[in-house]
């Protein structure tokens, strides 16, 4: 004790980590950086126990999808594990120019650079074009991500009350009439299960002359023709200038694209730190999420049976009576309002086998502390029986 006392008076940094509360908590309860011993599809093995999983980002069920993992296979084979370097110098390889072309196309867009993740991608598509003296309207729900984006920017950013068009109406009008803006949403949020009300979103944005970057990493597979996401399903492709997302949810891989028109994606090559200087994403990376791309174009079944069972998932839910924050999507929140009641009911779910996370303030806001569900094409009739026993008995723990 004397030492650990003497090394935090020396160096306050490292007192810090040593002393640090919510780390403590989150070492004594346990809820986070769980390893599963195993997988198959949506059943998972964690500390020898069977369980399902109902938390995954699979939305799709593509992740042991054959042709999926045969073609990251191939991949591995061919180019071996790395390019080991960044795009700029030595890491671009023609697969990944083969990827970026087919989500550019697929998304009605004229270009597209791919990151080495998700974070990445949505990061710079606000930090490679937002700068200093510039107006960033930004829904106050945004992830994370797209908060460093902004902070990395520079620009004076405003917040609007979430998906609240007539809030953002009174915010921009307040603010620098010839300041450049841009504007910063999702297409579908992940906590709320929300969809954006992209409308009445990008019809201020258009009055404003607004810069708009749509972080559609949860949307993407889930909404629009094929999966072609939140614009789409709107049809507003003319009235977004940047649409980013993830390689990591529906495409079954890791990784993160941002997809928008030739200049608005060479001004990213030229100017993005996170862009320049990361290496490249794998072979495998690439490979499997070009085959998912390419099954959610001929294989309809799974978006259709996705939502088959988010309509079946819900009614559960609203059987047993229990907040859903009116989720719209396949991302289906349980709003229990404490922590104090989202740990015990946690707690009951893994008992039960039912493996999900748990989501507290300040991840969200306050008085919304709940459990993060998401439902996949994978799931079976009788693993969302299973859950409906384990959701009721969770429900008598509150």
């Amino acid at each position: 004790m004397a030492i650990t006392l003497f090394l935090n008076k020396k160096k306050p940094i490292l007192g810090r980590c040593i002393d640090d509360y919510s780390t403590k908590m989150r070492l004594r309860y346990a809820p986070f950086y769980h390893a599963m011993d195993a997988q198959k599809g949506t059943t998972i093995q964690l500390d020898g126990k069977e369980m399902i999983m109902l938390s995954s980002n699979d939305y799709l069920g593509l992740s042991f999808h054959p042709k999926v993992v045969e073609a990251g296979r191939a991949a591995l084979l061919k180019w071996g594990t790395s390019t080991t370097g960044a795009r700029p110098s030595n890491g671009s390889r023609t697969y990944h120019l083969e990827l970026e072309q087919k989500i550019a196309a697929f998304l009605g867009r004229e270009a597209c650079h791919i990151h080495a993740a998700g974070y990445l991608s949505c990061l710079a598509s606000v930090a490679a074009f937002a700068q200093k003296g510039d107006v960033i309207l930004a829904d106050k729900n945004v992830h994370s991500c797209l908060w460093d984006g902004i902070r990395l920017s520079n620009a004076t950013v405003e917040r609007f009350s979430h998906n609240n068009p007539e809030d953002l109406r009174e915010v921009i009008a307040t603010a620098n009439p010839q300041a450049p803006k841009m504007i910063v949403i999702e297409g579908v949020y992940s906590m709320e299960g929300h969809i954006a009300r992209l409308p009445e979103l990008a019809e201020i944005a258009e009055e404003h002359g607004c810069f708009t970057v749509l972080d559609d990493a949860h949307g993407f597979g889930v909404l629009g023709r094929q999966g072609r996401g939140t614009v789409d399903h709107f049809g507003l492709n003319d009235n977004v200038d940047v649409i980013c997302g993830s390689l990591s949810k529906s495409l079954a891989s890791t990784g993160g694209f941002v997809a928008a028109s030739s200049d608005v994606i060479e001004f990213l090559r030229t100017h993005s730190k996170q862009t320049i200087f990361s290496a490249a994403i794998s072979p495998t990376q690439a490979a499997c999420a070009q085959a998912s791309l390419e099954i959610m174009q001929s294989e309809p079944q799974h978006l259709e049976k996705l939502w088959l069972n988010t309509k079946k998932y819900r009614a559960i839910l609203k059987g047993l009576g229990f907040d859903t924050w009116d989720s719209e999507t396949p991302a289906v929140p349980i709003v229990l309002g404490s922590k104090e009641r989202v740990y015990p009911f946690w707690k009951a779910l893994l008992e039960k086998g039912i493996f999900t996370v748990m989501a507290t303030s300040p991840a969200v806001p306050a008085g919304k502390d709940l459990i993060r569900t998401a439902v996949s094409a994978m799931h079976t009739d009788e693993q969302l029986e299973k859950i409906a026993a384990a959701m009721a008995y969770a429900a008598k723990k509150l």
